[in-house]
């Protein structure tokens, strides 16, 4: 099993920038890739962006540019700094962990990001 820990939501202005982090205890070594998903009020849940075990990443286009996703293997942590938000990237940010080996997804309970106009 793999438990993910997320932390750094918040409310913040438009403009403004948060940094979520995504803290990975247990079985570490199986995961292939690390990421975040999110999910606005009446919307499904989308990638916003996912970072390999070879540190290859790639990003939602709403978010290209202004969101780098990065991870620290010796702290089992991943990062999301969000800059230049804006109103559309209100929602409930999940992190989420891959492993081939076990089969599975694994979720963080989420952390809730609002930007104010």
């Amino acid at each position: 099993q793999v438990q993910l820990v997320e932390s750094g939501g918040g409310l913040v202005q438009a403009g403004g920038s948060l940094r979520l982090s995504c803290a990975a205890s247990g079985i570490i070594f199986s995961i292939n890739a690390m990421g975040w998903y999110r999910q606005a009020p009446g919307k499904q849940r989308e990638l916003v962006a996912r970072i390999t075990s070879g540190a290859g990443t790639n990003y939602a286009d709403s978010v290209q540019g202004r969101f780098t996703i990065s991870r620290d293997n010796a702290k089992n942590t991943v990062y999301l700094q969000m800059n230049s938000l804006k109103p559309e990237d209100t929602a409930v940010y999940y992190c989420y962990a891959h492993s081939s080996i076990m089969g599975a997804d694994y979720w963080g309970q989420g952390t809730q990001v609002t930007v104010s106009s």
